[in-house]
């Protein structure tokens, strides 16, 4: 869908934020009705708090601002897929939809390790597509732990 790859390249930008603070570069916009609701970015270290995921600081402000836990009719796009809490955020938030980036071998949640949002029993779905600016976002994060070695 066009407008998957147009708020991609936009928590791209905010990965590139991340990378410029030094941190992981994972950046994450949440979309309702095709307008901005809230954004994050990677940022555990600079936030001295294990669970500052960029998934997570765009969920706390998407919360804030329609004042409400649950997020029905949005859309989430993260340039990587979700870790293990950050998939069962999405879950309890009630996202509709996540669209991500490149996918995580080692601990991805939404299909790579395991997948979270088909596991029986689970009380919502969360629709589930991968591979938008894949390679962009595949990109900075080899590009960032190349100069950290």
């Amino acid at each position: 869908m066009p407008d998957d790859v147009y708020w991609m390249q936009h928590a791209l930008q905010l990965a590139e934020k991340a990378q410029a603070a030094g941190e992981v570069p994972v950046g994450a916009v949440i979309v309702q009705n095709d307008e901005l609701i809230a954004e994050g970015y990677n940022q555990p270290i600079s936030q001295h708090d294990a669970t500052a995921h960029a998934e997570i600081m765009a969920l706390h402000t998407a919360c804030q601002k329609l004042q409400n836990y649950r997020l029905p009719g949005t859309t989430m796009y993260v340039t990587l897929e979700p870790c293990i809490m950050c998939a069962g955020a999405l879950v309890h938030a009630r996202i509709e939809r996540l669209v991500y980036a490149a996918s995580e071998p080692k601990t991805g949640a939404a299909g790579s390790l395991l997948d979270v949002f088909t596991l029986p029993n689970i009380n919502h779905r969360v629709n589930c597509e991968s591979g938008v600016l894949a390679e962009q976002s595949s990109q900075l994060l080899r590009d960032f732990f190349r100069q950290r070695r």
